[in-house]
């Protein structure tokens, strides 16, 4: 009853004959309410009709103003095969704004009506249908964040209502203080009809910056194109998004979240055309259009889907094998290598947290015969729409798993989850980063005592290197700059031409150039340097200087 009286003491407050127009010309009572800035929680009262508001308006208008409205009843999903599903949203007039989305109005995928009518609330229900795709799903989650993305036309038919009301109603005193609330949008209507109903169904808080999101995308193919009159505009040279192509989306299919964020980030279509009405006069956009709207025969399509945010488990990792490559490495359909970092990390994460699919980065690469030594390289994996936040024991269990994998060719330390800020974080430090070597070096002659004394002297050494021949093929061809910080040789027992060179370097350099000169195009180099020929046995990185999320 509490709810009833908000309710209609909030539909009492508002012009009754412009209230009546609206709802005549076939506005929906959330549409009405969000153009006269009507906010909070009756948007999500289930005594909100227009049923309700025929008849608490009744006495404060002239009947003949009155629309005719007859209360129907039904479910969620309505299923009789003695009517078509035109007949089915004939029983309800689809909104000339929102096109059904305020309404809870809509058509499914599989063309089957979404919506309840008379006594059963509808924002409820769509919230009851919304827990069945997360029980489908299976995510683990104790906040959520609404998505919605709807159709661009609903800009232009809002624009298209608000002329119409002031045109007949600008006179009036209430048209003045409706200039000053403000109206709201269909999105922000929207959120405030079923956040309260998913909050109470779900048990969980409405947070913004939750990772876990409850999409909802409504399409409407035939309205949509009355926006060619928008995009034929010379004010503006918009990029179109297709009207016509289905976005797909199955829940549990990584394609349908990839589809959603695209879709959800053909944003700029929507926001251009926003830049183009604003950019037209009122008299230019009634030429162009009909105010207030005509009358759609179908409501929108949507599809509902949930997903979370990518999840990031960062950590060092040390290769101990020269037969391992970072990530996964074809050529001509076969594999080079026994294995590959990336993938003995990855899947043994991606299990622990009912992922779609996994992502790895690290903070650069070396070579599949260069070992990973020292301390570790940072990296991260990153779970596309993980079902499951883990513990910190999962994450104790990941190192166990992976350190026991493959011979324990790869391994890891100080793994844990890190925020969304650590791939950005491990960009930034990557190139400020110092990388340690270790090489096993041949010369062309004998070494001598000075070549030990004139190596070791060598600080800050600035080279410059061309982009190595070795990788040509896929690097553009610059010259780089890169500093040589510090070196150091060492012997190697009952070798005369062989030695140990420890060294410090920029990071981007290469090593392997470095040493041997690659035809002259990096230099200085060792065999500059020394005076003879020099040449490369073995590579290790045996630190990487670099605190991202440690």
């Amino acid at each position: 009853m509490e709810e009833e009286k908000a309710v209609k003491s909030t539909v009492l407050a508002l012009p009754a004959a412009a209230v009546c127009d609206l709802l005549s010309i076939g506005v929906c009572p959330r549409c009405i309410f969000r153009n006269f800035g009507v906010r909070g929680d009756v948007y999500s009262s289930c005594v909100l009709s227009i049923a309700s508001l025929s008849s608490w308006l009744k006495p404060s208008v002239n009947p003949v103003e009155l629309p005719k409205f007859e209360e129907n009843t039904g479910s969620m999903k309505v299923k009789d095969s003695c009517h078509s599903i035109e007949e089915k949203i004939s029983r309800e007039e689809t909104c000339i704004v929102c096109l059904g989305v305020l309404q809870m109005l809509c058509v499914d995928q599989n063309q089957e009506l979404t919506t309840c009518k008379g006594k059963i609330n509808n924002m409820f229900e769509a919230a009851v249908a919304i827990l069945k795709t997360l029980q489908t799903e299976g995510h683990q989650f104790d906040s959520f964040c609404l998505e919605v993305s709807i159709p661009s036309v609903v800009l232009v038919r809002d624009r298209a209502l608000w002329l119409y009301i002031k045109k007949k109603y600008g006179s009036e005193n209430w048209f003045q203080d409706v200039m000053v609330t403000g109206c709201l949008s269909v999105k922000e209507a929207l959120k405030l009809s079923l956040t309260k109903s998913l909050e109470d169904l779900l048990g969980r808080n409405s947070d913004m910056n939750s990772s876990f999101r409850i999409a909802l995308f409504y399409k409407h193919m035939e309205a949509s194109l009355e926006l060619d009159f928008v995009h034929g505009s010379k004010e503006n040279n918009l990029k179109r998004r297709k009207t016509g192509e289905s976005i797909g989306i199955h829940n549990g299919n990584l394609a349908a979240i990839d589809a959603a964020r695209t879709t959800a980030n053909a944003g700029e279509s929507f926001a251009a055309i926003q830049r183009t009405l604003n950019s037209m006069s009122e008299d230019d956009f009634a030429k162009k259009y009909e105010c207030p709207p005509n009358k759609v025969h179908e409501p929108c399509q949507i599809t509902s889907l949930c997903y979370r945010t990518s999840i990031y488990i960062g950590g060092r990792y040390l290769k101990y094998s020269r037969n391992v490559s970072q990530t996964c490495w074809m050529i001509d359909d076969e594999r080079m290598g026994e294995a590959s970092v990336e993938e003995i990390i990855g899947n043994a994460i991606l299990p622990y947290l009912r992922g779609d699919k996994y992502k790895f980065h690290a903070a650069g690469r070396e070579d599949i015969d260069v070992r990973m030594l020292g301390s570790g390289r940072p990296f991260l994996v990153e779970v596309l729409n993980a079902r499951v936040i883990p513990t910190n024991a999962d994450i104790s269990e990941m190192e166990t798993k992976v350190n026991n994998s493959k011979d324990g060719i790869v391994k890891v330390r100080e793994l844990k989850r890190v925020g969304n800020d650590a791939w950005n974080l491990m960009r930034e430090g990557e190139a400020e980063k110092q990388k340690q070597y270790a090489a096993v070096v041949w010369i062309s002659r004998t070494l001598t005592d000075e070549d030990f004394k004139r190596i070791s002297e060598i600080k800050e050494l600035e080279i410059e290197q061309k982009t190595p021949i070795r990788v040509l093929h896929r690097r553009s061809p610059l010259v780089r700059k890169r500093l040589i910080h510090w070196m150091k040789a060492e012997s190697i027992k009952g070798s005369s031409q062989y030695f140990l060179l420890h060294l410090c370097t920029q990071a981007g350099t290469y090593i392997k150039e470095f040493v041997h000169g690659d035809l002259g195009r990096t230099y200085p180099n060792v065999g500059s340097l020394l005076g003879c020929v020099a040449e490369i046995l073995q590579l290790d990185v045996t630190d990487v200087k670099m605190d991202c999320f440690d």
